[in-house]
């Protein structure tokens, strides 16, 4: 569980919420028609802007910036630089069955226990790293639309509001319930899109830079492996992406 995720969205609902309360309360915050122009309108426009299976897989997506693999570079470093001498010692064959953190890097071993070179190796690999990306992408476009569309839908709300309150000027009980979908659906596609989304979308992209440089590590030492290098310049390598303090840890061993 990211804390950070979730005490940042729960803190930010319980300020604006707290706002309410403290000028008068949450009800007069409440419109149904507002929320389903805003969160229904937002929804099927976003299903309209992808392929269905990619719109529902976004919403998997979206659970990882709350609960995000765990892949630690600090131990990929470890168990490469243990893999390097086990296959500089006893040969490629002897890493067959060895336990590694992910399933890329298992994949990676794999081709080199079935005796693929470093050129086809790396390719391989880096087919994979581009499909990733190209998920990855897919699910993000989909909170972009999000985030583009709320607002977007808020507006439409809004002008909604002001055309059944212009309509009833004569009857003063149709202002305040007009004027409440004018105003609430711009709030609403707000908060949607800059309380939900935006944030969302910000911990997502880190996510996949994060992972790119853990597969990119993966790729530099399962490589190094396969040409011959030793466990202590492949350390060096790898440890050279890491940040400075895990950088100093692998300096002082």
């Amino acid at each position: 569980m990211d804390i950070a995720s979730l005490l940042g969205l729960l803190g930010c609902f319980a300020m604006i919420i707290g706002a309410m309360i403290v000028g008068g309360g949450v009800a007069p915050f409440v419109d149904v028609p507002s929320i389903l122009i805003v969160i229904g309108g937002t929804f099927f426009a976003v299903m309209y802007t992808s392929p269905l299976p990619t719109f529902l897989g976004s919403f998997g997506a979206m659970a990882k910036a709350f609960l995000p693999p765990v892949k630690k570079q600090n131990v990929l470093v470890e168990r490469m630089v243990e893999l390097a001498g086990v296959a500089r010692k006893d040969g490629m064959m002897a890493l067959e069955g060895q336990p590694v953190p992910d399933k890329f890097f298992e994949k990676g071993m794999q081709l080199l226990v079935d005796g693929a070179d470093e050129t086809k190796l790396v390719k391989q690999l880096t087919a994979e790293l581009k499909a990733m990306k190209s998920r990855h992408e897919a699910n993000q476009t989909c909170v972009k639309a999000w985030i583009d569309l709320a607002p977007a839908m808020g507006m439409i709300g809004t002008l909604i509001g002001l055309v059944l309150m212009l309509g009833n000027m004569s009857d003063p009980k149709a202002i305040g319930p007009a004027m409440a979908v004018a105003l609430l659906t711009t709030m609403y596609g707000a908060i949607v899109a800059n309380v939900l989304f935006g944030p969302l979308l910000t911990k997502l992209e880190g996510y996949t830079a994060y992972e790119v440089i853990y597969r990119e590590m993966v790729i530099l030492g399962l490589r190094n492996i396969a040409r011959g290098e030793s466990p202590r310049n492949i350390q060096d390598q790898m440890a050279s992406n890491l940040p400075p303090k895990m950088q100093a840890k692998f300096d002082a061993a």
